[in-house]
């Protein structure tokens, strides 16, 4: 243990009760002193230092006489701990009020709990009063030291057990305060456990203490006539896990790999005798499902009816677990155990798919891939570009083209079997959709994923809605970040740096050497970016066409997510951040702009594209009236576009010059733009006509329009012949 000091009674009783005589009487001493050297008329000093240290050995005596009414107390509990040694025996005496308090609860919890494992029912009651402790080190070192992982692993056991038989027995009311008590538990043991098993954790267990859960958790237990494997009930445990504090990476590289590990080996000859596509693996269920319980032991759903056809997996309930952490949720996926040829990643994804398929519990595996996926990390780009590939594999048999050569769907159920991994797989590409320009652009790969895996992705990811609309929004991002690496008119050798440049850009950008970049140095940068990104907007907004054609959907309804977004003007934001904003634009972006806005630079594309959404609808404008007539997706971006456009031209100078009077977008003397939010519908429209006029932005939206109607690369990719008609602008 840690924080404690070793004491022999009776000695220490002698100490304190020494100290404390010294330390009056020195201050005795010290007073008595004062009086005589005063009476004398001479020097009190040595008195106060007297005094002084009567004052330190006061402390001392109060510190001492604190440790031992702790002492007692503990002792009176029978929560000591001792060692012996060549000079006698030792006590341990935590060294503070915390500790010793930790110490004594967490014992006192263990001994409950190591009762409600054996079946005291008032144990649970007893054991259920220390919940709130279940996160504070002190009480969880002193509670799984003394419950440790086989009474970790039997407790879960028997409340499922007390309470199938007070269901047996028909007794409504223990029933319902059974599945309380045992949600409460369950969740202080997953946060005791998630606790001691952090290594940073002043709880931390060591590793031998995860050994022994694997053990445990391997081990069959019974529980009355109930014979369950360990695992299925420490599931329990990792189910009702809040993420407060998460789950470590070393406890998933120890317990979580070989819960995996584990369910393979007990299955792998039945699965492979199953039906196609595996719609009828059966996993291991946990202890619940196992005895009927439904959700009484599920904490977040209603006791009282139960769902009784409710039922979760041991493995789903392990990836719930390991939601809550990046590392964990990496430590997880990104590993193949020995002997496997595929990642757990892999293995999830494919071999036991049908397994998620059968219970319908898909939001654990949903949830992880989203954690494990988004970050802007070596490791979440792989396992994106991996989930990108594996995903992609799967559902291109789905597919096929049509006699009008678009997308034709040939197998639904195939199709159907992956829908509810859409999202995640979406959000993975979104927070990396530089990727989507680079396969595209550059013929790169993403990890082994080439532009032909990508695409085929696509055909899933797109069919979703809401996955749709956050693969738009963050490309949107992309192309408003890809705009603002254009340099501002203006630029020269001397003002470069205060740009944020070097003079090595300036001779980069300054096309036609006259010493500085002009606005036509502009344009062609913005032209060029315009049509890059023009690209991966038709890439995307094509393919979620043919995949609605493909579904006999109509392919001419603009989604409501991007008239949405048109609406609401989400192009109208500089990019958090950026190296440079025009007084024009400051003003014309008002309070948009603020301390908070640039805190979202270097987030991930699809959360920057979310929030930036989101600060225009909040001021409750909708300045963009057009969107009523929107005919389709395509208008949509290109009206998304143009909001674009129209910002760099805004944030890089060229719209520097003053407005005439008169214009309705503006407003003061001399003329400035007004704030966005100010604006009306009409009033917005007349700015972009004038940006378009000003700024020359009319040939950069036909170039933009161009590129995101070509439907070349979509033909290559998922092998169509799309009739040319398709690349038209809807009417």
């Amino acid at each position: 243990m840690t924080d404690f000091t070793g004491v022999r009674q009776p000695e220490f009783d002698a100490m304190a009760t020494k100290h404390t005589e010294a330390a009056t009487r020195l201050a005795e001493l010290a007073a008595s002193l004062h009086d005589e050297l005063s009476g004398a008329g001479l020097d009190t000093l040595p008195a106060a230092r007297l005094r002084q240290l009567a004052g330190r050995i006061t402390d001392q005596a109060q510190d001492l006489r604190r440790r031992q009414k702790l002492l007692h107390e503990l002792q009176r509990r029978q929560v000591t701990f001792g060692g012996c040694t060549p000079t006698g025996g030792y006590l341990e005496l935590p060294d503070s009020l915390e500790a010793a308090q930790g110490l004594l609860d967490g014992t006192l919890a263990g001994r409950a709990a190591l009762r409600a494992a054996d079946g005291d029912a008032k144990a649970v009651a007893e054991l259920e009063k220390y919940a709130s402790r279940a996160g504070q080190p002190d009480f969880v070192r002193t509670f799984l030291g003394l419950l440790g992982p086989a009474g970790l692993t039997r407790l879960p056991g028997s409340l499922a057990r007390q309470i199938r038989d007070a269901r047996t027995r028909q007794d409504t009311a223990a029933v319902t305060q059974l599945s309380r008590q045992g949600k409460s538990i369950l969740r202080m043991l997953s946060t005791a456990l998630a606790t001691g098993t952090d290594r940073r954790s002043p709880a931390y267990q060591g590793p031998d203490f995860l050994t022994d859960l694997t053990k445990q958790g391997r081990a069959e237990h019974k529980a009355g006539s109930v014979t369950y494997a360990g695992y299925q009930a420490q599931a329990l445990i990792w189910r009702a896990h809040d993420g407060r504090p998460p789950y470590s990476k070393e406890f998933m590289e120890t317990v979580g790999r070989d819960v995996i590990v584990y369910e393979q080996e007990q299955r792998k000859n039945s699965w492979t005798l199953n039906t196609a596509y595996g719609t009828r693996h059966l996993p291991i269920t946990d202890l619940a499902t196992a005895l009927g319980l439904g959700t009484l032991l599920h904490p977040g759903t209603h006791a009282n009816p139960p769902d009784a056809k409710h039922q979760t997996a041991m493995v789903d309930n392990l990836l719930h677990a390991a939601t809550f952490s990046r590392d964990a949720s990496h430590a997880l996926l990104h590993h193949t155990p020995p002997g496997w040829k595929e990642s757990i990643l892999d293995y999830l994804l494919t071999t036991r798919w049908g397994a998620a398929n059968h219970l319908d519990d898909h939001k654990p595996l949903r949830d992880l891939l989203v954690t494990a996926t988004t970050g802007q990390d070596p490791t979440s780009a792989k396992l994106a570009a991996d989930l990108t590939k594996i995903l992609s594999d799967q559902v291109r048999g789905a597919f096929g083209m049509s006699p009008d050569g678009n997308l034709e769907l040939r197998n639904r159920d195939l199709f159907d079997l992956y829908t509810p991994l859409a999202y995640p797989l979406g959000r993975a590409i979104s927070a990396h959709i530089d990727q989507l320009s680079q396969l595209l652009l550059n013929h790169e790969k993403f990890g082994d994923a080439t532009a032909e895996h990508l695409s085929y992705a696509l055909t899933l990811a797109t069919a979703d809605d809401t996955t749709f609309e956050n693969l738009i929004a963050a490309q949107t991002e992309h192309m408003r970040a890809a705009l603002d690496t254009v340099p501002p008119v203006g630029l020269n050798a001397a003002n470069a740096e205060l740009f944020g440049f070097s003079k090595a850009d300036v001779k980069q950008y300054d096309l036609n050497q006259n010493g500085l970049v002009d606005k036509d140095d502009l344009l062609h940068f913005l032209e060029d970016r315009s049509v890059e990104e023009g690209e991966a907007f038709g890439q995307l907004v094509e393919i979620r066409r043919q995949v609605l054609i493909a579904q006999g959907l109509d392919d001419k309804k603009a989604d409501e997510a991007l008239k949405t977004m048109v609406s609401n003007a989400v192009g109208l934001l500089p990019v958090p951040g950026a190296k440079q904003v025009s007084e024009l634009a400051r003003g014309a972006f008002g309070e948009m702009l603020g301390k908070d806005y640039e805190k979202l630079a270097g987030v991930a594309y699809d959360e920057i594209a979310k929030q930036v959404g989101q600060r225009m609808g909040n001021h409750g404008r909708t300045m963009d009236d057009t969107h009523e007539t929107l005919a389709g997706n395509r208008l949509a971006v290109d009206r998304l576009g143009e909001q674009l456009l129209a910002t760099a031209l805004l944030n890089k100078g060229a719209l520097d010059q003053a407005p005439r009077e008169g214009e309705i977008f503006t407003t003061g003397t001399p003329p400035a733009i007004k704030p966005f939010t100010a604006m009306n519908s009409r009033e917005y429209s007349a700015f972009l006509r004038w940006a378009r006029a000003k700024g020359g932005s009319s040939s950069l939206l036909d170039r933009f329009a161009g590129a995101s109607r070509e439907t070349s690369k979509v033909n290559d990719y998922l092998g169509l012949r799309i009739p040319s008609a398709s690349s038209g602008v809807e009417k």
